[in-house]
């Protein structure tokens, strides 16, 4: 027997247990996991509260970890026993161990730390979809990210500015403000003292810039669309603050011609050769020193409601292991 954070009924962390479960054997196409760290997303707070509704309970949360291949089932090509593998976007990742598809398995380079893999691989693939496929930023773009010291913000500062873009980010302390510019974020707005829509368009000559990436949502939502520049792009990949109030398309139209748009990660990396290639791109701009995976701090696996508190009151920096 192992053990596993579930939920058996929605609600706050308080609802989380550490439940003993059964892993069997892989069947076709599966491999056993023997993991080693857990990655600690916003999304487990949503399929933990409801708010993303799981269709079975009780459900095991989480959805990235890292590991080691403990066994494989027939016909399996894509990973061997005793490889250090990683994985993003199957929910049930909160465990010692578990059963997984193995084609949704990617072999982690040799010498990566498997924590900090854990803690930001979803986190990373988000950010390469974002930066090189729903938007594709460009050498001299300005870009606004919103919580940029956030896990996904620092990810997006410190590689858009690899990219050789002009990044401005948005915090709420000067701490995180330190944090964002450490991670490549030229300009820094707390927006619990500052006008950020003001403060955007004076760094732009009041041009606006071409994207926005926005994970915070209702609050920012809106506000964020005055800062795009004609035909700009606003990339709402997340919704830390609740989801925005209904949109009335004519403002797109009276605000310039503006694009919305909701990616999720699941879309970008549906089939294998997706998610092999944006890992690959993920992994190589970290060899190459366009990103610096670091872990902010450290749970036990067993102890996954206090650090569930601790993110949902943005107590937490950057990316956050869970430890089995």
């Amino acid at each position: 027997m192992v053990h596993a954070i579930r939920i058996h009924e929605h609600g706050g962390p308080e609802v989380l247990r550490w439940d003993a479960v059964e892993v069997g054997e892989p069947g076709p196409g599966q491999a056993r996991i023997r993991q080693t760290a857990v990655g600690l997303n916003y999304i487990d707070t949503y399929h933990r509260s409801g708010a993303y509704k799981l269709p079975v309970l009780p459900a095991t949360l989480g959805t990235a970890a890292t590991g080691v291949v403990e066994a494989v089932g027939p016909d399996v090509t894509s990973v061997k026993i005793g490889e250090r593998v990683g994985y993003a976007m199957l929910i049930g990742a909160y465990a010692e161990a578990r059963l997984v598809p193995a084609d949704r398995l990617v072999i982690l380079p040799d010498g990566a730390d498997e924590q900090a893999v854990a803690a930001m691989l979803l986190q990373g693939l988000t950010a390469q979809y974002l930066l090189r496929s729903t938007y594709a930023v460009q050498p001299g773009d300005t870009i606004l990210v919103q919580a940029a010291a956030g896990g996904v913000g620092l990810l997006l500062c410190e590689w858009a500015k690899h990219l050789g873009a002009t990044v401005i980010g948005t915090v709420s302390t000067p701490e995180k403000a330190d944090l964002a510019k450490a991670h490549g974020c030229d300009h820094t707005i707390l927006y619990t003292s500052e006008d950020f829509v003001a403060r955007v368009k004076e760094l732009t000559d009041g041009k606006g810039v071409p994207v926005v990436y926005d994970g915070v949502g209702k609050t920012t939502f809106l506000k964020g669309l005055d800062v795009l520049r004609p035909r700009g792009l606003m990339v709402l990949f997340g919704a830390a603050s609740g989801a925005p109030d209904p949109l009335d398309l004519g403002l797109l139209a009276a605000k310039g011609s503006l694009y919305v748009t909701r990616p999720t990660l699941a879309t970008y990396i549906a089939t294998r050769p997706d998610l092999v290639a944006s890992a690959a791109d993920l992994f190589g701009t970290i060899a190459a020193g366009g990103l610096s995976v670091t872990v902010g701090q450290t749970f036990a696996l067993r102890d996954a409601a206090d650090a569930h508190r601790a993110l949902e009151g943005r107590a937490t920096t950057g990316s956050t292991a869970l430890i089995p």
